[in-house]
């Protein structure tokens, strides 16, 4: 199972904040989950971190690899499936995650409820 984590499910996931729903973390430590990070997620938090809106380490990358998640680039065809997306969400990290997620055939781990309104799957 191809699971693409929001970015705030990566943040609990690596610094172990508790806030995942139970069955969100059973889905993830299944044997056949794999675990995906999107570029856009280290991309927000990157930026949030660099405005103030976010407080996390700065070695979000070493704990994706030790997570041993996979991350998944952005490609143009990710990022043009985006302005076909309706605008339900307004977010544009989440409209990505949105589209990649369709097109790479994931399902979405996030507590975000607009995300269902996509045809995508989502676990929380």
């Amino acid at each position: 199972m191809r699971l693409l984590l929001d970015t705030h499910v990566l943040l609990s996931l690596l610094f172990e904040d508790g806030r995942l729903s139970a069955p969100a973390h059973k889905t993830m430590e299944r044997p056949d989950a794999q675990l995906i990070i999107s570029v856009v997620s280290v991309w927000e938090i990157a930026i949030k971190r660099s405005i103030g809106k976010l407080q996390a380490p700065d070695n979000v990358i070493e704990r994706i690899d030790e997570a041993g998640a996979r991350i998944l680039a952005i490609t143009p065809q990710h990022a043009h499936a985006t302005g076909e997306l309706p605008l339900h969400h307004r977010d544009p990290f989440d409209r990505l995650l949105i589209a990649q997620a369709q097109l790479e055939g994931c399902a979405i781990v996030t507590g975000d409820l607009a995300f269902s309104a996509y045809d995508v799957p989502v676990v929380w």
